[in-house]
């Protein structure tokens, strides 16, 4: 068995794995909503410094497609799916975010 570092690569290998489940399982998980052409909440807060996860449930009967320019993110929700979109730590601020498909659809992350 090859070793690196005086270890087994294998042995590296499952740390480098359990680190990485370990920080995606720390990060928090933050509802969204689309029904009736609406983002519920339209206003996100989260703390700065800090990944995150949206967990977007569209209820509507169409799909939907959550875009911010801010974030440089895009990722289509189908009618009644619901999808989850991994945010990277924002620093402090507002990011818009809106339905490509209907951008009377808006809201907003704030940073703190």
């Amino acid at each position: 068995m090859r070793r690196l570092f005086g270890l087994p690569v294998a042995a590296l290998l499952g740390v480098v794995l359990l680190t990485a489940g370990t920080a995606a399982a720390a990060d928090t998980q933050i509802p969204l909503t689309i029904e009736k052409n609406q983002f519920q909440p339209s206003e996100v807060k989260v703390k700065a410094n800090t990944p995150f996860v949206l967990v977007i449930s569209n209820k509507d009967p169409k799909a939907a497609e959550f875009e911010s320019k801010d974030l440089r993110v895009e990722k289509v929700v189908p009618a009644g799916k619901t999808v989850n979109v991994r945010i990277r730590a924002l620093k402090p601020g507002t990011y818009a975010f809106f339905d490509d498909f209907n951008h009377q659809t808006t809201g907003r992350i704030v940073a703190e």
